[in-house]
């Protein structure tokens, strides 16, 4: 018997379709088909809510990266509206994978919560936005997924609080996440799963692991630790303009993940009997042999 849970990943597509909604299908199916993934995330934002206007008509601080003049007209560049992200919704169902999406705003919350998903992420960088999660908590019912980075023992605390008060619990997911594209190694910090673990495995749902690291032992090792939910940026090409690309995974490696994470699970579980029917067949020639 295995007493892990089941794996399950998810392809974080984030804004790696570059725009393009042909692009953004490609994703899914090939997330489906070949990475045999359980899910995919975009992400949405409403980029005037999000930003100040100082911030949105400041260059892009990587302009090699920008898709506009602006960082506000990069942003736009690459968002969605709701009718799109229907659409891919419609194309997940239609393919069988999960569709989902981070949300980084009160009105992205809204539109997308609108749309019914499976789940919805809140990043790092808006897990202190309280009027959205209060908002979250009262009005949408799948499950919320919650990353850590850049979060302070004492700001995960009262996120559990927080959901707790609103009856909210049971349907959080709690990420061990380090903030950086790309981390290193030495500043991914594992160990904190544990802690995780150890103070709300019984208070929340589950545990997940998002990376932003290079390769793919990581990921094997925080599923061992006991994140059961791995998330990975995924993209078709490491060497496309933007952000996530040179910390997400291209294809094969995400097949190549999904296939370890998932012969682990397999292998996570004890003998149910001291002599395994497989190695009665090697009892019976090797070890009866004369000396």
């Amino acid at each position: 018997m295995n007493i892990y849970k089941k794996p399950y990943i998810i392809a974080e597509i984030g804004c790696n379709h570059k725009g393009d909604i042909g692009i953004a299908k490609e994703l899914i199916k090939v997330a489906k088909i070949f990475c045999n993934v359980d899910a995919v995330k975009f992400q949405k934002r409403n980029n005037k809510e999000l930003l100040t206007k100082k911030q949105y008509d400041r260059p892009h601080p990587n302009p090699v990266n920008s898709y506009g003049d602006t960082y506000g007209a990069h942003r736009e560049y690459l968002e969605f509206d709701k009718n799109q992200h229907q659409d891919l919704k419609s194309y997940c169902e239609e393919i069988g994978i999960t569709y989902s999406t981070s949300v980084w705003d009160l009105t992205s919350a809204k539109e997308i919560a609108s749309l019914n998903p499976d789940f919805i992420k809140i990043p790092s960088a808006c897990n202190n936005n309280m009027i959205m999660l209060e908002w979250l908590c009262e009005n949408y019912y799948g499950e919320l997924h919650i990353s850590t980075g850049m979060t302070t023992k004492e700001e995960i605390e009262a996120l559990v609080s927080f959901s707790k008060k609103h009856n909210r619990n049971k349907d959080l997911v709690l990420y061990n996440c380090t903030s950086g594209y790309p981390v290193p190694f030495d500043d991914i910090c594992l160990l904190d799963i544990n802690l995780l673990l150890d103070k709300y495995k019984d208070d929340v749902k589950s545990i997940g692991f998002s990376g932003h690291h290079l390769g793919i032992a990581v990921d094997v090792a925080a599923y061992t630790l006991g994140a059961n939910i791995i998330e990975r940026h995924y993209t078709l090409d490491r060497t496309w303009k933007g952000t996530d690309h040179a910390a997400s995974l291209e294809p094969m490696g995400l097949r190549k993940l999904s296939r370890d994470v998932n012969a682990v699970y397999k292998a996570l579980q004890f003998k149910s009997q001291d002599i395994l029917p497989i190695e009665q067949v090697q009892r019976d020639k090797l070890k009866n042999q004369k000396v």
